[in-house]
């Protein structure tokens, strides 16, 4: 009976959560959801969260994913804890930034080396293999290149190299020309100076030109310069505008050339030493220098110019000079050795209308003639001579010539130290009074 009853009840119904608990439930499960999802990208979210997601065979399995970073630590922490980092997040530790100007000095020690460490003595040496240009860019590196740079000991090698004086060559002007002392200077680097105002000229060495053009890596910074075998080849690189007109004659005997100039050019020895012995020009069959007209502004000095014919009688040659300035022109001579050994004609001649040099601290002596002739009209200022041992009168003067004269040394001579006619008159400064003279 009991089993009938058994078999005939109906199962107990299992009693449905009350709403309260179903809220519950579902709360705690948000929850979890939400600290694990925290970690999980938006697209495997939005993915795994669309219509069928649950029950499709499709579903990715999420991959096991690491604790979060934590925020980056300092260099002290990250010195001291860098191992425990490492293990702790299971990736390598970032590495901390090192700012920009840091990492530049980091970068260049051999640059910080050579700038601020290399003694001074190797910059120099270093220094002393660049011509001048590259020496220049090097002054502009940073102030210790810079004061290294133009060590006078550097220049005055390029400057004798370049033009071989053994005393600066001052030229502050045009017309002017003057060599100084380097100790009694008051420019720190008189060599440097001196090296950029004659820099622009041309040079006249023989042999060189062949030498200096054959080798462009050798000279390579000087491309400008210019070479020439003779001074003929020179006068006629200005006529052709090569370049300005001024020439540097270097040491060596120029014989024979024709040297006729009707250009304000500038024309000056360039020698080691006293440069007037070393610089010689001569001629044996003509005048040596002839100034035209259109040479008003020229200038010659630091050389010694001779005519010396063959033939020294005055059956074989007409009347040839050293110097023979003609009308309109007023070139300076300039500290000149002027000889003649022609018994007919003068050392210097000047003459005609407008023809008015300027003659200074030159030395005209041992001429088997007169020494300077003055005529025809003209002028000139002729200061600071030696005039001295000539054959005939030291000053001719003759046809209304006018020159003035001033502080000139002339003695010696086997005539009148000044000698007037025919109209001729001359100036005499007040210093003039105060020297060994002769005046006829």
């Amino acid at each position: 009976m009991n089993s009938v009853r058994a078999a005939n009840r109906r199962p107990r119904r299992v009693s449905r959560p009350r709403p309260v608990q179903q809220q519950q439930e579902r709360n705690n499960a948000a929850a979890a959801a939400g600290d694990r999802d925290d970690d999980v990208p938006a697209d495997m979210v939005a993915e795994e969260s669309g219509p069928g997601a649950q029950n499709s065979p499709y579903q990715l399995r999420r991959k096991t994913l690491l604790p979060k970073r934590t925020a980056c630590p300092t260099k002290s922490s990250m010195e001291g804890a860098s191992t425990s980092a490492t293990e702790n997040f299971g990736h390598r530790a970032k590495r901390a930034r090192v700012s920009g100007k840091s990492q530049d000095l980091s970068a260049a020690p051999a640059e910080q080396y050579l700038q601020e460490k290399l003694p001074d003595e190797v910059v120099l040496k270093i220094f002393s293999y660049l011509l001048e240009q590259d020496l220049c860019r090097a002054a502009c590196v940073c102030k210790r290149f810079s004061e290294l740079a133009n060590d006078p000991i550097l220049w005055k090698r390029l400057y004798m190299e370049v033009f071989e004086y053994t005393r600066p060559m001052m030229h502050p002007e045009p017309g002017k020309f003057y060599q100084i002392n380097p100790e009694e200077y008051e420019h720190p680097n008189p060599w440097k100076e001196s090296f950029q105002q004659l820099y622009k000229g041309a040079h006249v060495k023989p042999g060189f030109a062949e030498h200096f053009y054959s080798n462009p890596a050798r000279y390579k910074g000087r491309e400008n310069m210019l070479y020439y075998d003779t001074i003929e080849d020179a006068l006629g690189g200005v006529q052709e505008a090569h370049f300005d007109g001024l020439i540097f004659v270097h040491s060596g005997i120029y014989t024979d050339e024709w040297i006729y100039i009707e250009s304000p050019i500038t024309m000056i020895g360039a020698a080691p030493g006293k440069v007037a012995d070393k610089v010689i020009i001569e001629n044996t069959r003509d005048s040596t220098f002839v100034f035209m007209e259109g040479s008003e502004d020229a200038y010659v000095g630091y050389m010694t110019i001779r005519f010396n014919p063959d033939d020294k009688s005055a059956q074989h040659h007409n009347a040839h000079h050293c110097l023979e300035i003609t009308v309109n022109c007023s070139p300076i001579i300039d500290h000149c050795i002027i000889r003649s050994t022609c018994t007919v004609g003068s050392a210097v001649c000047v003459s005609g209308q407008g023809a008015c040099p300027t003659i200074k601290h030159c030395n005209i002596s041992d001429c088997e003639n007169v020494g300077l002739y003055i005529t025809d009209h003209a002028q000139g200022i002729y200061e600071d001579n030696e005039i001295s041992n000539n054959a005939l009168a030291g000053i001719w003067v003759k046809n209304h010539g006018n020159p003035i004269i001033r502080r000139n040394h002339i003695h010696h001579g086997r005539d009148v130290g000044v000698f007037t006619f025919d109209h001729g008159m001359v100036t005499y400064m007040s210093s003039f009074e105060e020297r060994n003279i002769d005046v006829a």
